[in-house]
């Protein structure tokens, strides 16, 4: 048995046959397949049942795959290791991002450029996606390091975070709405909220689960009438009078440029929080560890303790 065998029967099953597999390995679909039988005849055991357009794993090869992840991740860490001692970081790092959060203030492209620029022998992967997706992603592996909202749910215990963000959510409805009796000097309890037709951000995104688990804790359902990824649609809705939009705390010139009226929430206060957020079990490998520490100095030092 080789690890190279070991890495074409993850690669057949990743990709969900033999002909993406070959195109992903640069072989050819006979010398696949010539590779796989091999390693099926020194294990004694099918791996793979063979369809006419279809590869599913058996009893044997579903038990196999998790052990030859595991073969592969550690032989990776040895070359990473090796790599480590040498000055010369090899490997792959692969980096969530929820949507919007590169900006002027998070300059996550000129992060990965200057470390492209110092380690050019490592691939970077970038993915955008939503904080509940990301934060699975990564306890299982799958991500290497996430920039995400934080939801509120409970964090596996194996998962570090970096605070780099801490915002209060307010509510904003339009400028020249009529003054609801359960406003008071620039304010809304949270629970007076559960008469309001709402416009959110969409399920999965870290602000739309702390702000539904506070309602819970409040003992309500929020009625979101609207919903939509970006913070500005949301306020030119509710400009619009279409409903109170919850969204990250605004400026006095954000609120006026935008057209609204922005009211803290109070009893209880919400607050939303960026983070990155990695695996500390295992750690991440050696090049992994370094992108995460340029992203830390890059983006400022609030660590805090695992809390979720």
């Amino acid at each position: 048995m080789e690890l190279r065998q070991l890495r074409y029967f993850v690669t057949i099953v990743d990709e969900g046959g033999f002909t993406r597999a070959a195109e992903r390995l640069h072989l050819t679909q006979p010398g696949l397949s010539t590779q796989i039988r091999q390693l099926e005849r020194e294990l004694g055991q099918r791996l793979l049942d063979r369809g006419a357009r279809t590869v599913t794993l058996t009893d044997v090869g579903a038990a196999v795959l998790e052990h030859a992840r595991a073969a592969l991740a550690a032989a990776d860490r040895i070359g990473d290791t090796v790599g480590e001692f040498t000055g010369l970081l090899r490997g792959q790092v692969r980096l969530g991002m929820i949507s919007g959060a590169a900006s002027e203030v998070f300059d996550v492209a000129g992060v990965l450029a200057d470390f492209h620029h110092d380690h050019p022998q490592v691939g970077i992967s970038l993915t955008e996606d939503t904080a509940e997706r990301m934060l699975a992603a990564v306890e299982h592996g799958e991500l290497d390091i996430a920039l995400t909202g934080l939801t509120g749910a409970p964090l596996d215990s194996g998962i570090g975070l970096h605070v780099i963000l801490e915002t209060a959510l307010v509510a904003a409805v339009a400028r020249d709405a009529p003054v609801d009796p359960t406003e008071a000097a620039g304010s809304i309890a949270l629970r007076a909220l559960a008469d309001h037709r709402l416009i959110c951000l969409t399920r999965g995104t870290g602000l739309r689960g702390v702000f539904e688990r506070s309602c819970a804790a409040a003992d309500f359902t929020p009625n979101i009438a609207f919903e939509a990824a970006a913070p500005p649609l949301l306020l030119e809705l509710a400009a619009r009078g279409l409903g109170t939009a919850i969204v990250p705390a605004l400026t006095a010139a954000e609120a006026d440029a935008f057209g609204v009226r922005s009211l803290d929430i109070v009893d209880p206060t919400i607050h939303g929080r960026l983070a990155l957020a990695w695996r500390t079990d295992p750690p991440p490998g050696p090049a992994a560890k370094v992108l995460l520490g340029q992203l830390r100095i890059a983006f400022g030092d609030h660590s805090c303790a695992i809390d979720e």
